[in-house]
């Protein structure tokens, strides 16, 4: 047995409907930009003939299970939800091709990125990494996964997103500028997918602010309802 210095990271894990055992997460990736009215009221309009998907990621240890009550977070006075379907891998997988990304799917999710966007676009402007605008502690918020079983590959189903039961976000995965597909198989050239990655694939238009009491909540059709509530400031 090995001897550590300290006690070595927890497995961070989510429930799966219907299924006893855990999903233990193992990385986090998070695509940008990949609708096109959100790609507009960010600033960075994207071209699909003459452009790539591209990738941040969250460490796993930002992972929060939706229900949860989350702290504002420091550093940041503009903190912002992203409503998300996360495709959650089941399989091994590297230079997939579309027609077999399919194969790595284990299910679904409707998962929240949590941003300080005051620093993202401070980040941005200065062609710097969004780590400490993307990846910190609780800003992964995410359902049950739903195992894939009849869904097959998602392409269409509407996701939207509330605060305090006022519809912010509404939009349906048809607009997708990455389908599922293209997105496995761009992201197998760069990295060995493995089983327990996450994989959230962007948020539509309708980004915006929450502050301390706020309750968001979100849908995915046939794949789930989320909640999270914004606590007091850390």
């Amino acid at each position: 047995m090995a001897n550590y210095l300290f006690a070595p990271a927890p497995v961070f894990s989510l429930t799966v409907q219907g299924v006893e055992a855990r999903f233990p997460v193992n990385r986090i990736f998070c695509v940008g930009r990949n609708y096109h009215a959100h790609a507009i009221e960010m600033g960075r309009p994207v071209d699909k003939s003459t452009m790539k998907p591209f990738y941040f990621h969250k460490a796993a240890s930002a992972l929060v299970e939706s229900g949860s009550t989350v702290p504002y977070p420091c550093g940041t006075s503009n903190y912002h939800y992203e409503m998300e379907l996360v495709v959650a891998i089941g399989a091994a997988g590297f230079r997939v091709n579309e027609s077999d990304a399919a194969r790595l799917i284990y299910g679904y999710a409707a998962g929240l990125d949590m941003t300080r966007r005051d620093l993202q676009l401070v980040l941005r402007d200065q062609g710097r990494p969004w780590d400490v605008a993307k990846n910190f502690e609780k800003s992964a918020v995410c359902t049950p996964i739903v195992p894939m079983g009849r869904l097959g590959v998602l392409q269409t189903g509407s996701i939207a997103l509330q605060v305090n039961s006022v519809a912010k976000q509404s939009a349906d995965l048809s607009q997708l500028i990455w389908s599922i597909p293209e997105l496995l198989a761009d992201l197998s050239k760069y990295y060995h997918l493995q089983p327990g990655d996450l994989i959230y694939t962007g948020t539509p238009e309708g980004v915006g602010a929450v502050v301390s009491g706020d309750v968001i909540t979100g849908q995915i059709e046939q794949v789930g309802s989320l909640q999270l509530t914004i606590g007091t400031a850390e």
